[in-house]
């Protein structure tokens, strides 16, 4: 038995077709759709590539798993920025508390304490702001490396579903080459939507 089987020797006649033609279909739209990625981009998808991927795409599971990445990705990012604004906020707070206990101390200071008040106020307002940098950057932080294990998940998961090209990598190269491959299966699925095959 040959072990590398085409989809007529999995699938009845009519539905091998069926299947055929819906390969055929989604290789074309991609072939069609690479011609507009950098150049660079477009040697590296071969034909072979192409192909499969567009047999990863027949069923439609793909555009599901895509979709459910890309729903969880923006939760993540929202609430991230959520997250970011929440602590923002709190800085801001805290640094008008600041200035109103500053202005209060001022105006029942007696002249004669005045300055050692202002060298005191101005030590206090500078470690509040290297507070406030410090828990930005954290924050920061926290927030690139939620978004880079978000990637590596997504990664892993489309790798594990059988699209071609998806494997975990922090290599930038091959980060692009695996957005302009999510942008190609999104396209698809727009089209596939708007043409009522989804």
């Amino acid at each position: 038995m040959n072990s590398k089987m085409g989809l007529a020797e999995l699938v009845p006649d009519s539905d091998s077709t069926k299947l055929q033609e819906r390969h055929y279909y989604l290789l074309s739209e991609l072939q069609t759709l690479v011609k507009d990625l950098p150049s660079s981009f477009q040697q590296r998808l071969t034909y072979n590539t192409l192909s499969d991927l567009a047999l990863a795409l027949i069923d439609g599971t793909v555009y599901e798993i895509v979709q459910g990445l890309l729903d969880i990705q923006h939760l993540t990012e929202k609430n991230l920025y959520n997250q970011r604004q929440k602590l923002h906020c709190e800085h801001q707070a805290l640094k008008q508390d600041l200035v109103r206990k500053h202005k209060d101390a001022l105006q029942s200071c007696k002249p004669h304490n005045l300055s050692l008040l202002k060298t005191s106020q101005q030590t206090e307002l500078e470690a509040l702001e290297v507070r406030v940098r410090d828990e930005q950057k954290m924050m920061d932080k926290k927030i690139v490396v939620e978004m880079d294990q978000k990637v590596t998940d997504q990664q892993n998961t489309l790798e594990k579903a059988g699209v071609p090209g998806f494997y975990i990598t922090t290599n930038p190269l091959e980060l692009t080459m695996q957005m302009n491959l999510l942008e190609l299966i999104l396209k698809l699925q727009q089209k596939d939507s708007q043409a009522g095959l989804l």
